[in-house]
């Protein structure tokens, strides 16, 4: 038997494919980490303790009953979509400028529990408590290490600002538990594209055209393109997400190829992925959103529903059905409202903050306080108080944490880290194209997770540094510890202030850590 007899099929699909680069010809087989059984016990675990802090209490406070802050707008729509055939119609409401999704959410835990702080809060707690799980598989999933998922899981419990917005009826908590959801699915698509692009590269096929294989469908990133659709029909700011993940998942497909050697992985990508990304990315979320429309489109009286002939003429310039014109209407008329909402328009809150206040929490947002006649200590009135306020010990490492974050993505092209960054930077940056604008801190929910996972990854990188001795995986063990002690500390002490629990005068001045928190 010859020598090339011999060889197995693997060595010469290895000894006939070029050598481009150092690395190995046949990457590693990593897909995802392997301890699929203590992952779901950890992720279940993790879970179960957000699901203990995320309902404690859920139905306190309100304001005599009613919501507080701007629950006061979605509560009361979410409970007319509820007895109005999912349609919000009233004009006394005012302020019907956004997507439908949040509201009709909103509307499900009314359903169950009546119009009350449990019945307007519900949905958003169970999603906030769901996002915890997910933080948990996605942080997993990225460092290939459940230990560190399960640290992540915990710091998001922990974080102040996804604590509140789960809690609260407002819409950035279900805008920021739909674009967590995409971007796990986005890292399992990574995964899975990989995984078959192995398989290709094992049967000799990774060349056969210069472009490099078809990948088939590819579900996880159609569910990413339907969540996307429901960030969107959420708020519009989802859009920022649909855009950036977008670009992260062409760019996925083009380290893909490159990393099995396909000729030209640039346009492999460009002739093989990026129609598909369209449709998945860009197509599937818009129809997701017409379709959140579907009970405005299905009434007689919904408001704007019959525009043409109206307010809007009876030819367009591009023929579209009228109902997609009277839509087109009624979305402009709200886009007008927001484009309207500008300091220089004389628009002023007294907790609006601008987006360089956000990633070290500079101005939070007091949603409800109570200080007059409140018992329970003694004499004087206690104080009950809401505030959306990010854990300091996590959001004023955020720059920091940024840089370590960015010097890894773009010296060391650590992925994991580019991933992250964009999911943060969509909900960041955006923001500054407008700054005129009225803003306020409870538009950073949609990054918190993101800092959560950051942080997460530099522990990760902590604990298991190549190479390392046992008495420096002791120290990096030590050192992770007492950082979650300190963080989970950290949450105990603002527990209060972010429950709305009586506490006494002096305590509630002790909460305060900085003058811009007044």
């Amino acid at each position: 038997m010859t020598a090339l007899a011999r060889e197995t099929p693997l060595a010469v699909t290895e000894r006939a494919v070029p050598v481009i680069s150092p690395g190995p010809l046949v990457p590693i087989p990593d897909f995802g980490p392997a301890d699929r059984s203590r992952g779901w016990v950890v992720t279940a675990v993790v879970t179960a303790l957000a699901a203990v802090t995320r309902f404690l209490n859920l139905g306190s406070p309100t304001d005599a009953g009613t919501p507080i802050f701007d629950e006061k707008h979605y509560a009361p729509q979410a409970w007319q979509m509820l007895h109005n055939h999912g349609v919000e119609d009233n004009p006394g409401f005012g302020l019907v400028v956004h997507p439908p999704v949040g509201k009709q959410l909103i509307a499900v835990g009314e359903a169950v529990f009546g119009y009350t702080g449990v019945g307007w809060r519900f949905t958003g707690a169970l999603l906030g408590v769901v996002m915890v799980g997910l933080v948990v598989r996605i942080v997993r999933r990225i460092s290939r290490s459940t230990l560190v998922g399960g640290i992540a899981g915990l710091l998001l419990i922990a974080d102040g600002v996804s604590f509140v917005a789960s809690r609260t009826a407002l819409l950035d908590g279900f805008l920021a538990f739909f674009v967590v959801a995409a971007f796990g699915a986005l890292i399992v698509d990574r995964d899975q594209v990989r995984q078959r692009m192995h398989t290709v590269l094992l049967q000799g096929r990774a060349d056969e055209t210069e472009w490099g294989p078809r990948l088939g469908v590819r579900w996880w990133r159609f569910g990413a393109g339907v969540l996307l659709g429901l960030a969107c029909a959420t708020k519009w700011s989802g859009l920022y997400f649909v855009l950036f993940f977008g670009a992260m998942s062409v760019g996925f497909d083009i380290a893909a190829r490159r990393q099995y050697r396909v000729p030209r992985p640039w346009l492999g990508t460009l002739r093989r992925d990026l129609g598909p990304t369209i449709y998945a990315l860009g197509v599937i979320p818009f129809a997701v959103y017409l379709a959140s429309y579907a009970p405005w489109f299905a009434s007689e009286t919904a408001i704007n529903r019959h525009e043409v002939g109206q307010s809007i003429g009876e030819r367009s310039v591009i023929p579209l059905p009228e109902a997609i014109r009277s839509l087109w209407h009624y979305t402009y008329k709200a886009y007008q409202f927001h484009a309207g909402l500008t300091n220089s328009a004389g628009n002023y809150h007294p907790w609006e903050s601008k987006p360089w206040a956000w990633p070290m929490s500079l101005r939070p947002v007091l949603y409800a306080i109570d200080q007059q006649n409140v018992p329970g200590c003694g004499a004087q009135s206690c104080v009950k108080a809401v505030m959306l306020v990010g854990t300091p010990a996590m959001w004023w490492l955020s720059v920091p944490v940024l840089g370590y974050a960015a010097w890894r993505a773009f010296v060391r092209q650590d992925w994991r880290y580019a991933a992250v960054l964009i999911g943060y930077c969509a909900g960041w940056l955006p923001w500054f194209a407008d700054i005129d604008r009225q803003m306020y801190f409870f538009y950073a929910a949609a990054m918190a997770p993101f800092l959560v996972m950051a942080i997460a990854l530099i522990l990760g990188d902590i604990l298991y540094q190549p190479g390392q001795g046992a008495e420096r995986r002791t120290l990096g063990l030590i050192v992770v510890s007492c950082y979650v002690a300190l963080v989970l500390t950290n949450f105990a002490w603002l527990f209060p202030v972010l429950t709305g629990q009586p506490i006494s005068q002096t305590t509630w001045n002790m909460e305060i850590w900085l003058p811009s928190w007044r």
